[in-house]
């Protein structure tokens, strides 16, 4: 079955609060990596707190879609 945005939302949905790890592809063999708990879904991105930095960085359902982030849970 192939993955839509909704999918991907409610998937998503239901790792609120969890520990999640996001690989984000920068380009030219580029990765950044990050940590943090999954704070909030809302209807066009999901936001993950990472506190190694103290920030909240926000990520797009499109972005999992294009493979443009991968989100792995950890906890």
């Amino acid at each position: 079955m192939p993955r839509t945005l909704t999918s991907i939302k409610n998937e998503i949905n239901s790792y609120k609060g969890r520990l999640v790890r996001c690989r984000t592809s920068k380009g030219r063999n580029r990765t950044e990596e990050r940590e943090g708990i999954l704070l909030d879904v809302y209807p066009k991105l999901f936001t993950v707190y990472d506190e190694s930095i103290s920030s909240t960085v926000s990520f797009s359902y499109a972005e999992i879609l294009t493979r443009e982030v991968e989100l792995e849970v950890l906890s």
